[in-house]
């Protein structure tokens, strides 16, 4: 099967985007016009993905707007999936659900994201290290997005702990930067998480990883710089990137301008 990383860049050349559309279809802020429907976020879901598919090299679920609501929003996320595989089985799908645990417990958290509702990548952290990952890191068809450097404001609190790595100091984010590009990344199937809200960082991980893909969210209702995230994040070949935004796309009143005024945007600094 074709590596992920491959296909990804594949999509991205089809459709001229870095675009990756966040599907955190909150339930609470649905309009009644969906609630009409047997499964309210599934509807919703398919109505932009309908909307934004052009514009998008990816999709992100979050899983925890469907965990959240139990059997019927696990559902609705087995339904979303399902519908991009089947309607345009070449676009990235993600799970966003930051997984990791040890060993057999990992190992069902991958057979429950990558083969149960068949997504291209998963969300993990690197607090228990690169074995407890071993179950994701040996799938060469998918992707282990490793969080590096987060959005949130509190996201410094751990991530920018100075560690030692072979008589060197450096913050916690770089350590994980590095053991990822050099330890981890067997299959070629390890991308990363870094904010948009930290360009400085963004650029200092570009410069560890290489080409290895990038996801970058805090674009768009988070505030994060564009013309700063592409300036120190895209690669020589001016991919690199998957820049997500989610409520600035799916709750606006016309999803597929806004999907399709972010990919040019993009585009301009590309």
């Amino acid at each position: 099967m074709k590596n992920i990383t491959d296909k990804l860049n594949a999509r991205i050349e089809k459709t001229h985007s870095l675009v990756c559309v966040g599907l955190d279809s909150d339930y609470a802020r649905l309009s009644r016009a969906w609630m009409d429907d047997e499964m309210p976020q599934f509807a919703f879901n398919r109505a932009i993905i309908d909307q934004t598919l052009d514009f998008a090299c990816a999709y992100k679920i979050n899983s925890a707007f469907y965990e959240s609501r139990g059997a019927e929003g696990w559902e609705a996320m087995r339904r979303t999936m399902e519908y991009l595989r089947q309607l345009a089985p070449d676009v990235v799908t993600i799970i966003d659900a930051k997984r990791a645990d040890i060993g057999n417990t990992s190992d069902q958290y991958a057979t429950a994201f990558y083969d149960a509702l068949h997504a291209d990548a998963v969300t993990l952290h690197p607090w228990l290290g690169g074995e407890a990952l071993r179950p994701f890191l040996k799938r060469s068809d998918k992707a282990a997005i490793i969080l590096c450097h987060t959005s949130n404001a509190g996201s410094g609190e751990f991530q920018d702990l100075m560690v030692e790595d072979n008589h060197e100091r450096l913050p916690m984010w770089r350590k994980v930067a590095r053991n990822v590009a050099q330890d981890w990344n067997g299959q070629n199937n390890c991308w990363l998480v870094v904010g948009a809200t930290v360009p400085q960082v963004l650029r200092d991980v570009r410069g560890e990883v290489g080409d290895m893909p990038i996801l970058v969210p805090g674009v768009g209702a988070q505030g994060g710089d564009l013309a700063a995230v592409c300036e120190n994040g895209l690669t020589l070949d001016k991919k690199g990137l998957m820049i997500n935004a989610s409520r600035s796309i799916i709750f606006a009143d016309h999803p597929q301008q806004e999907a399709a005024a972010l990919r040019d945007a993009i585009n301009r600094y590309r």
